[in-house]
């Protein structure tokens, strides 16, 4: 059986930049936030976020987390 053991997190807000003038399409900016501990929670990272969010002159659109892991024979 295989394991995975997490080793790497990121904390991203995608903020909402405007909207295309031409297709209509919302524009989003990122902003990313590396060595996040691989053990938050995600009530510790959503408090975080919406901490963040407070300090940007763009309106939140979505707070992701992206998790990298090394997968090995268990």
């Amino acid at each position: 059986m295989a394991v995975a053991d997490m080793t790497k997190s990121t904390l991203q807000l995608v903020l909402q930049d405007g909207i295309d003038s031409e297709s209509g399409s919302p524009i989003f900016k990122f902003k990313s936030f590396n060595n996040v501990k691989t053990d938050a929670t995600a009530d510790q990272l959503y408090a975080v976020a919406t901490a963040l969010v407070d300090l940007q002159e763009r309106p939140l659109y979505t707070i992701n987390r992206k998790d990298n892991s090394d997968i090995r024979e268990g």
